[in-house]
């Protein structure tokens, strides 16, 4: 995963063939400070997607491209995984802020990590 340096609105995606650019600031729901978030491809951010607690959390229907935003203070991080329950995960990742949208169809967890 490589992170972004720039606002959302800098990212295109490619979506049903077309082109499509990710959503301003302005439009993006903000992911609450102390959580790990991923965005809907409208910017939008549903509840269930809302992370807090240190541990997995096992994922349903999120497909596709989506951006992940790290909101956690005091380095706490963040691993994306194949496997439910927290299993074949990738390195944490530490930074805060928007991460490049991120291909979430095979991943079925993500785990906080403290």
């Amino acid at each position: 995963m490589r992170r972004i340096a720039t606002t959302a609105a800098a990212l295109a995606l490619t979506v049903g063939g077309g082109l499509a650019m990710a959503p301003s600031a302005d439009a993006a729901t903000a992911c609450p400070s102390g959580a790990v978030c991923i965005r809907e491809t409208d910017g939008g951010i549903l509840s269930r997607n809302i992370f807090y607690s240190y541990g997995y959390h096992n994922l349903s229907n999120v497909t596709g491209d989506r951006v992940l935003v790290n909101s956690q203070t005091g380095g706490a991080g963040f691993q994306v995984c194949f496997g439910y329950n927290g299993v074949n995960c990738s390195e944490v990742a530490r930074e805060t802020g928007d991460f490049a949208p991120y291909d979430m169809t095979p991943i079925n967890s993500v785990v906080l990590v403290p």
